[in-house]
């Protein structure tokens, strides 16, 4: 009885050893336009997957000031996608609508371009 309780529990470690998701390494690099936005003050982006989350803005640098910024987020994930919204002065963009959907690429970096989203 004991030899069958350790076998047991061996294969049930290894069955569950098995189904541990292997995770990726992957960078996005966010560029977004603001060109239709008035008086910014700042631009982040928000979302659901570590480094980001949906309470605290993560700064975008602007690359031309009042018309595209840009941030790189490095995420250690098992998906294939992560979701986001950009924020700018505090508001978000897309409001009532469902998040952005951001593919990761096949290789280790992604390229994301968006426009800011007024909702009009």
């Amino acid at each position: 009885m004991k030899k069958n309780t350790i076998l047991l529990m061996a294969l049930a470690t290894l069955l569950l050893a098995s189904c541990v998701q292997k995770t990726y390494q992957k960078t996005v690099v966010y560029i977004l336009r603001t060109d239709q936005v008035k008086d910014i003050q700042t631009v982040g982006i928000r979302g659901g997957e570590k480094p980001l989350n949906w309470d605290t803005d993560t700064p975008l640098t602007p690359i031309k000031p009042d018309s595209s910024y840009q941030v790189a987020v490095t995420y250690l994930t098992g998906y294939k996608f992560t979701e986001a919204k950009f924020v700018i002065n505090g508001k978000f963009e897309l409001a009532e609508l469902a998040n952005r959907r951001i593919l990761f690429s096949e290789g280790d970096t992604t390229v994301y371009e968006a426009v800011f989203d007024l909702g009009n």
